[in-house]
């Protein structure tokens, strides 16, 4: 789990995404909060002079965004997956790292995450979708365009996306 920023967030589905053990990765930033909440961090990604706990590995932020720091870190040493809490969200941040890691972000109660040509999954009526990359040939069902890369779920039911590109970005969130 990759904590940037809580602003945005609720305790309790922090509390659930807890529940998987995660390794938790945060910025320096982000640290001392968690830390208050008895909240274990395994990595800190910045400089943090106070040592809130024992065993905390420290990477040193140079040139690149704490997100690519973490990212790259995760990569390196065979992470599968990760959960990205943040504040703000850049979808070009996470687009080099799609095709190496399964990154799902929580953003301003909505759910970012890749998927791959033929996508499906089910959803209640209401709920909206959102085109987050470029989709050439995107073919939906299930699904009401609402404006250009945004749609609403028909029905409760399977929804579809079809397109040419070896993955899209979409988010998940409540009308």
């Amino acid at each position: 789990m990759l904590v940037l920023g809580l602003d945005n967030f609720t305790d309790e589905l922090l509390g659930q995404l807890l529940e998987w053990s995660p390794t938790v990765v945060v910025t320096a930033d982000t640290a001392e909060r968690l830390n208050a909440m008895g909240i274990k961090v395994d990595v800190v990604i910045g400089t943090n002079n106070e040592q809130l706990q024992s065993d905390i590995k420290t990477i040193t932020v140079k040139e690149d965004k704490p997100e690519t720091v973490a990212l790259k870190y995760l990569i390196e040493n065979k992470y599968p997956a990760v959960n990205v809490v943040c504040d703000e969200f850049l979808v070009e941040d996470y687009l080099p790292y799609v095709d190496k890691l399964d990154i799902v972000v929580y953003h301003d109660g909505e759910k970012i995450y890749a998927v791959h040509n033929g996508f499906s999954k089910w959803k209640p009526a209401g709920d909206a979708i959102n085109i987050i990359s470029k989709a050439n040939n995107l073919q939906v069902s299930g699904l009401e365009s609402i404006s250009e890369s945004r749609y609403i779920t028909t029905h409760d039911g399977f929804f579809t996306l079809q397109f040419a590109e070896p993955y899209l970005l979409i988010s998940e969130s409540k009308l």
